[in-house]
């Protein structure tokens, strides 16, 4: 079954453009052309994702961010703003909106931040699925804690270290390159920053490996990038 992505947007162009796009890319697409007709649509057939112009007609868009933020089911928000409207902005992320673009953007842009979105989501539901403790040898992560000990001893990870760590630890012997960690850790804005995550798994080393020189738990993948492995030969993890 297609995702369904409910696209709000008062610019029967660029709507048409945007429904064109994301359709050619696997999308279903619903429009709607005011905030009004949008509240509705999104309640009423619940989309995996809606795209949202803030300057709207009527209902604006922050309007209908906040509603949809108001009673559950959560479904991510991709804001599209003026170049020039940062309060607008600002303003949608503290209201729960996940991501923006501004106006003009790339449409190749657009769906690519679709999906980073709708695929951080099935991350997030993976990672609420996922048992509360994940136990590998000396290395125990309490997810609902965000607490890491080896061996006993409290490891102190900072943030996104433990996100990565989460990551590579609920997807056990899975390769990831450097750019699918980056879009599925980090989000689609870093894309291109490969050393970020190289320095990031090699200060989660020092941390959690006993001998970070030859690490046991995130391993190199020559020509590719890296997996967590949850079991060796000797069987000691």
């Amino acid at each position: 079954m297609r995702p369904t992505v409910l696209v709000v947007e008062d610019d029967q162009d660029i709507a048409r453009l945007v429904s064109l796009h994301l359709g050619d890319a696997g999308f279903e697409v619903r429009l709607a052309g005011d905030g009004t007709t949008g509240l509705a649509e999104a309640r009423t057939f619940r989309p995996d994702l809606v795209v949202l112009d803030l300057m709207l007609p009527g209902t604006s868009g922050l309007d209908v961010c906040r509603a949809l933020r108001a009673r559950p089911p959560h479904v991510p928000i991709l804001m599209l703003t003026a170049r020039s409207a940062e309060m607008d902005r600002v303003v949608g992320l503290e209201l729960g909106a996940d991501d923006y673009l501004t106006k003009p953007f790339s449409l190749r842009e657009l769906v690519a931040r679709v999906r980073a979105l709708l695929r951080r989501v099935a991350a997030l539901a993976a990672a609420e699925a996922a048992p509360p403790l994940v136990e590998v040898g000396g290395l125990v992560m309490d997810i609902e804690r965000r607490e890491v000990t080896v061996d006993g001893r409290g490891v102190t990870l900072t943030a996104r270290e433990f996100d990565l760590l989460a990551h590579f630890a609920l997807h056990p012997g899975r390769v990831f390159t450097r750019s699918q960690l980056l879009d599925q850790v980090w989000g689609y804005g870093h894309e291109g920053y490969d050393h970020t995550v190289n320095s990031h798994i090699n200060r989660l080393r020092t941390k959690i490996e006993r001998d970070p020189a030859r690490p046991r738990h995130i391993v190199t993948v020559w020509g590719v990038g890296y997996k967590f492995v949850a079991t060796s030969p000797e069987g000691d993890l």
